[in-house]
């Protein structure tokens, strides 16, 4: 039996690295080119920031700058300050992180749960604003005896510690294989220290960044200019500046993926594979399968990175309430069975009557309980249907006719639909010749819809 940590580790932080590659067999069902995911979740802080978290501090140390009892401050959309403070803890120093509002307030809990104070910056102010979260760190560096700034966008050592393991982890676990890396950027750490260990091993293979709608990296790659960027809920990743931890060199393309893709995607993650990560993650995989689709060659392999938890995102990627508000998930078409289910509770599931019950005794069922069409029943099949109107001038036309038996006046039967029939689809089942329909489940009539029953829901009761 293969045992995957023999040994017994001196601290959390040399449980750094190393992380499983998982096979997206599910996501990639009819798929020629395999993808692969490196499982970066399983870091003891929950993402990828926690390689550079540690080499930061460590590279900082060396050089003199961070010194005993010292102070550690960043602006972070929250892993980075996570993998920071795990080393701060370990290590004793005090950390300061300076946020964006956009960020879910797990993170925030998170980093104040790691004993680190949380400075939380408004998300719509230009880069150099002195209230941007970025300018807001190196404030507080400048005001704090003992403080360095993490300098994450900025501090070579980012793409440095992933070039020294993160590239080479993947050539490993790949067996050399690897053709393909898809990575999202943010600092640019990954995708660009991943990159250039790959390119080295083998210079055939393709870097390509992902990118959120909004962002201004894709725009920049391609022609050197900035541009004009927008907001994007997906956090962590794109930005609108350009960082020095940003390869572009090692970067083959970007391409950009939209906020409901992503979330779309790592609520996918969740359901299909048993793996829950934010939307990050979700953004390389979407990336990922569609470069699969395009290359049709199952001698590529695409690797990719599921960058962090998603349990740093249950107000937020696993919240329906908020995709909805954010229009980020389709709100779900109702049903048959979503009107049945709002139907008063003293109503009776169906008003039926007998073929051979009198015509008055049928109006008067519809006058007790207000229906306008009552089907008729005999040994568990609806054998025809009776309509207000049409009894109605039948009755003023002939009085007689209401001591009538219901099977000589009867309409029709009713259509029978399934209760998981949308209500589009019922909408267009009922015409005025049938004003309703009766509802099956499981081959059981448990109940009757009208014209008016989807009228009323499409103008919200």
């Amino acid at each position: 039996m293969t045992v995957p940590h023999p040994h017994v580790y001196a601290s959390v932080l040399d449980t750094i690295g190393w992380t499983p590659m998982i096979h997206l067999a599910r996501i990639g069902a009819g798929v020629r080119t395999p993808i692969y995911a490196k499982a970066e979740y399983a870091n003891p802080g929950g993402s990828v920031k926690d390689r550079i978290g540690l080499a930061i501090i460590e590279a900082a140390e060396a050089s003199g700058e961070l010194k005993p009892g010292g102070v550690i401050v960043e602006g972070t959309s929250g892993n980075t300050g996570v993998g920071l403070a795990i080393a701060a803890a370990i290590k004793g120093y005090r950390c300061i992180f300076t946020m964006p509002d956009k960020m879910s307030q797990e993170k925030v809990r998170l980093l104040k749960g790691y004993g680190a104070e949380v400075v939380v910056t408004p998300t719509a102010v230009p880069p150099d604003h002195p209230e941007n979260y970025v300018m807001k760190a190196k404030q507080i560096v400048h005001d704090t005896p003992g403080a360095v700034l993490a300098n994450q966008f900025y501090n070579q050592v980012n793409p440095e510690a992933h070039y020294a393991t993160t590239g080479p982890e993947i050539w490993i676990q790949t067996g050399g294989r690897v053709t393909h890396f898809v990575a999202g950027a943010g600092t640019g750490g990954t995708v660009s220290g991943a990159g250039r260990y790959l390119k080295e091993q083998n210079a055939a293979v393709q870097v390509i960044a992902g990118d959120p709608v909004g962002s201004l990296y894709t725009n920049y790659h391609r022609t050197g200019e900035l541009g004009e960027g927008g907001p994007y809920k997906v956090e962590g990743i794109g930005g609108d500046k350009v960082p020095s931890t940003v390869w572009w060199d090692v970067i083959d393309d970007f391409r950009q993926v939209s906020d409901k893709e992503s979330m779309t995607m790592a609520r996918r993650l969740a359901r299909e594979e048993g793996i829950f990560v934010g939307g990050s993650a979700g953004l390389n995989v979407h990336l990922a399968l569609e470069l699969a689709r395009t290359l049709d060659d199952p001698d590529a392999c695409i690797v990719t990175i599921l960058c962090d938890t998603g349990e740093r995102y249950l107000s937020k990627v696993f919240n329906d309430e908020w995709l909805q508000e954010n229009q980020l998930l389709d709100a779900p078409r109702p049903t048959v069975a979503t009107l049945l289910a709002r139907r008063a509770a003293d109503a009776p599931v169906l008003v039926q009557v007998a073929p051979a019950a009198q015509v008055r005794q049928a109006l008067n069922l519809m006058n007790t309980f207000d229906v306008s069409q009552i089907p008729v029943i005999e040994g568990g099949v609806c054998i025809g249907a009776l309509t207000e109107n049409t009894l109605m001038t039948r009755a003023l036309e002939q009085p007689a006719a209401l001591d009538r038996p219901v099977r000589e006046v009867m309409e029709p039967p009713f259509p029978v639909v399934d209760a998981s029939l949308t209500l589009d689809r019922l909408a267009a089942t009922l015409t005025r010749e049938s004003p309703a329909a009766l509802v099956s489940e499981d081959g059981v009539v448990v109940g009757i819809v009208s014209r008016y029953d989807v009228l009323r829901e499409m103008i919200g009761r």
